[in-house]
């Protein structure tokens, strides 16, 4: 897209929560480790002078000789949210004032729109179409992000980092928050929104969006460039090729588990449908950037060919 025709996407006003989504999500993510930081920097304090935690030193905030309670709702915790509470309602009633709301006319089966975009909270979905097949990009890996997250509070055995931020307690969990939520989804986000223009296709910023363009792009099978061309043979190689994927992918994702002491001892206090179950959900999150980049630099559209299902 050129860059007026950026412009005209960045202010459109159902692309406004993507935008505030690209500078807020890194800030607070920026703002969580700041604390977490401050956290292991106490942590390690008290660790080497066990009798700090009997004083005031065991709190990251600075200490107020009024401060009487652990928890001071009143007045403190009660004004900040009071404040916030104010704000917000300020953001809101300017926004709704200046932004007309993305109202369109009814829908006309003659005349869609192209490119025919998905709400950005669903826009990720609509970007996995293009590496998957739509029921395993709209049915299957939506349950399992969902399932996934579900079954968090019963395969993370580490009884540490509950109740305050921390990083060196919980490098594997948020490392893995992160990859899953700000490098795989908000980036498709982004991409939906930003890079794909008619037709779907990628647009690269400064590329006017043309409607005429055409791309000759052949893409194939995994099979096809083994010249693997009878039904059984693309079934038994798609087996061997995501059997063999599964193998390397939790191997690897073992050694990372285990890299650290602190990591083995977790690793340790999990029995094995926890560690099983975690293998599985994060076999299957690899697959995204894997097939993203197959299709984009490769140019290979499936791994495993069969009559039921592609993958």
């Amino acid at each position: 897209m050129d860059w007026h025709q950026l412009w005209e996407i960045v202010s459109a006003p159902d692309n406004v929560p993507i935008v505030a989504l690209i500078f807020l999500v890194p800030f607070y993510a920026w703002y969580g480790l700041r604390q977490a930081v401050a956290n292991d920097r106490l942590i390690g304090q008290l660790e080497a002078d066990p009798q700090l935690a009997k004083t005031h030193h065991r709190k990251v905030l600075p200490w107020k000789p009024g401060w009487t309670k652990e928890v001071h709702v009143w007045p403190f915790l009660l004004r900040i949210e009071f404040l916030a509470a104010i704000l917000v309602t300020v953001i809101l009633i300017v926004w709704s004032i200046t932004l007309n709301a993305p109202l369109e006319e009814l829908a006309n089966p003659n005349l869609t729109m192209n490119p025919a975009k998905a709400p950005w909270y669903f826009l990720g979905l609509q970007e996995m179409l293009v590496y998957f097949d739509p029921w395993m990009a709209g049915v299957v890996m939506p349950t399992l992000i969902i399932f996934g997250l579900m079954v968090i509070p019963y395969i993370d055995s580490n009884p540490l980092g509950s109740g305050y931020y921390t990083w060196k307690q919980r490098r594997f969990a948020i490392g893995t928050f992160c990859f899953g939520f700000l490098v795989l989804w908000l980036t498709m986000i982004v991409i939906g929104t930003f890079l794909r223009g008619p037709g779907w296709m990628l647009f690269w910023p400064g590329q006017t969006w043309d409607p005429s363009r055409v791309v000759f792009e052949v893409n194939r099978d995994l099979p096809d460039i083994f010249h693997i061309t009878s039904v059984p043979g693309k079934i038994v190689f798609g087996a061997l090729a995501v059997g063999a994927y599964m193998a390397i992918a939790g191997f690897g994702i073992h050694k990372l588990i285990t890299l650290t002491e602190f990591n083995r001892k977790i690793h340790q206090r999990m029995n094995l449908l926890q560690y099983v179950t975690m293998q599985v959900f994060l076999i299957v999150m690899l697959t995204l950037p894997i097939k993203i980049l197959l299709r984009l630099v490769f140019r290979i559209k499936y791994i495993w060919v069969t009559p039921w299902f592609n993958i």
